[in-house]
């Protein structure tokens, strides 16, 4: 049976749905709205036990998912939420070993979604003109053990990357549209490329330069999540939502510039 160790990071789940995530450390202690948790009465604890805080409340020990992870971080930014980052991993194949180029660093939610597809053999190259985010995401990285997956580089994109023949490259950036020439230069023929904008408009851009540029199965999509209230005998859907966040566009770049189709005669 696995237990609560020196140095684990834990989730506490209140019966309430509060959520507090935890590094171990004895002789240290957890404050929640319901009390507090002394460290050492975790450890060696089984995770899906119930504990009670100081004030006798009850909490679950569980180890935290990645949505648990990212949902946490601290954000100075809007952040590229799950429902976006899973689906991107997916489309742009992120697999242990691969290189991943990300543009737009942001507060880093994006990056430990990728860090964590590209573990343990593969390297996150994160991008981003103002080094105060560079920083901010690099806290985040460290506190969950992340920091050796990546390397940040401050610096705009007009210059291009330093990577080239990467498997795949993510942008969340303002224009990305500006940009499709160097992202063609740092992927391998045939690899992965993912974008995340907030207006149609945006897309449009994105996708004439993409089409410009030889990229072939293009896709748009947008990613709604409607959560339900988990009361069996009131089931219905929660009273709010986090509904448009954004677009996401993919593509690949072909070997070939597109050639134009001849028009029936």
């Amino acid at each position: 049976m696995a237990v609560a160790e020196v140095q684990d990071l834990v989730l506490l789940l209140g019966k309430d749905g509060k959520r507090f995530l935890v590094r171990l450390s004895p002789g240290e202690q957890l404050h929640t709205h319901r009390g507090f948790f002394k460290h050492d009465d975790i450890l060696g604890q089984p995770f899906g036990s119930q504990l009670p805080s100081h004030l006798g409340y009850p909490f679950y020990l569980l180890r935290p998912s990645i949505h648990d992870l990212i949902m946490n971080v601290k954000r100075e930014s809007q952040i590229i939420y799950p429902k976006e980052s899973g689906y991107a991993l997916l489309k742009m194949n992120v697999l242990p070993g691969s290189r991943v180029v990300e543009a737009g660093t942001g507060s880093g939610a994006m990056t430990i979604a990728l860090v964590r597809g590209v573990m343990p053999s593969g390297k996150v190259y994160s991008y981003d003109r103002r080094q105060d985010m560079i920083d901010l995401a690099g806290r985040n990285l460290s506190k969950l053990g992340f920091q050796d997956y990546v390397e940040f580089k401050c610096r705009g994109l007009a210059e291009g990357f330093d990577e080239t023949e990467v498997d795949a490259l993510f942008m969340d950036v303002r224009e990305p549209h500006h940009y499709v020439s160097q992202v063609r230069e740092a992927l391998a023929p045939g690899a992965f490329f993912g974008a995340l904008v907030p207006t149609t408009n945006q897309v449009s851009a994105l996708l004439e330069r993409l089409e410009d540029g030889g990229f072939v199965d293009l896709e748009v999509s947008e990613i709604l999540v409607r959560h339900y209230k988990t009361v069996p005998e009131r089931l219905r859907p929660e009273d709010r939502m986090v509904a448009h966040t954004g677009y996401l566009v993919f593509g690949r770049p072909s070997i070939e510039q597109p050639c134009s189709t001849p028009e029936s005669e």
